[in-house]
């Protein structure tokens, strides 16, 4: 039995507020019913950014030990044992002892931050960058720790003061930092870094020769006694003839470095391990008896008699010892015969 009249009773239900109770002919339509149109995707004008997160490289491992015990298994057989292993691992990581109002100078933020800045042509001429590279935060002692303290003291005295305008502070991870730090050739921590001109001029100073404590850091730059050192002007240096040969140096060891950090710690422990007892059993290993180069030929040995080598008497000596010792018997013979004749 076919029954044409569903269809229309399905479409008359989608609608039914048009055959409502109190609606009239000319009646505008309430706005009680939802909007199914779906939004814009697009807005023109707007640009919808997502956050940028930084996250420490270590983490990005697949094999990570902190990865793996965090993770939804692992952290659930801990939660059933009545341990919470993601509140101890957040405990077991150590706090910066740096300040956090100084922002952090990556390889990727640099052009961001620095190079590319918005400034006037007044306010490019007269910017300038106090930059520290420090040591692994935890990780560091004695000078470094003082030069950080320091350095963190001139920077909250500036921002109460408020007295140099122009300049900005960054601080810049050695441990963490390879692009940069190679293409400035800085080797060692801690340093100083003073920029201008957008990065085209720097000036590097070892922090154990200047005198830093009691304001002096602020001092030297508040009268900008820095200028009074030339600026770094080799071949290397930016603008230089052979300026391409860090930036490549640079480049290569960056990724190098972003590929060993996806390696977790105690595996690299464990084959740094394993191929240094390698080497060391390969290298102290007792020396192997060479053979001779030619082989030496047997000496040709002649057969003689051993009856040959021993004197053999002969046979006339024989007898005459024979018939000496016959005569001389017989004459003591004879003689005793002659005395009992007398």
């Amino acid at each position: 039995m076919r029954l044409p009249w569903l269809p229309l009773a399905f479409i008359t239900c989608v609608h039914a507020q048009y055959f409502s109770e109190g609606w009239k002919p000319g009646q505008a339509v309430s706005s009680d019913a939802p909007n199914l149109a779906p939004p814009p995707a697009f807005t023109p004008g707007i640009q919808h950014t997502p956050p940028q997160t930084e996250s420490s490289p270590s983490s990005k491992g697949p094999l990570d030990l902190t990865r793996i015990l965090s993770s939804g298994p692992v952290a659930s057989l801990f939660q059933k044992a009545g341990i919470n292993i993601t509140e101890k691992l957040a405990r077991m990581k150590p706090e910066s002892p740096w300040d956090p109002r100084i922002p952090l100078i990556t390889d990727s933020n640099f052009e961001e931050i620095i190079i590319n800045e918005p400034l006037s042509e007044e306010e490019e001429r007269d910017r300038t960058w106090v930059l520290i590279v420090s040591g692994a935060p935890g990780h560091q002692g004695g000078v470094s720790e003082l030069i950080d303290r320091f350095f963190d003291e001139a920077y909250n005295d500036t921002v109460i003061a408020d007295d140099i305008p122009n300049l900005r502070w960054g601080r810049i991870d050695y441990m963490n930092v390879t692009y940069l730090t190679t293409k400035w050739a800085i080797w060692q921590a801690p340093s100083l870094v003073i920029l201008k001109d957008r990065g085209a001029t720097l000036r590097f100073y070892r922090p154990q020769y200047l005198r830093l404590r009691d304001g002096g850091l602020r001092e030297i730059l508040k009268q900008e006694l820095y200028l009074q050192t030339p600026p770094w002007n080799t071949v290397y240096s930016p603008g230089g003839d052979y300026e391409f040969i860090l930036h490549y140096l640079g480049v290569a060891l960056s990724k190098m470095y972003n590929t060993l950090i996806l390696v977790p710690r105690w595996l690299l422990l464990v084959v740094s391990g394993s191929v240094g007892s390698f080497l060391i059993q390969l290298m102290h290993r007792p020396n192997k008896s060479k053979p001779d180069a030619r082989p030496k030929k047997p000496a040709a040995t002649q057969a003689q008699p051993r009856a040959a080598s021993v004197p053999v008497p002969s046979t006339s000596s024989n007898k005459t010892t024979s018939s000496g010792s016959k005569g001389s018997g017989g004459k003591s013979g004879g003689a005793k015969q002659r005395k009992s004749k007398k």
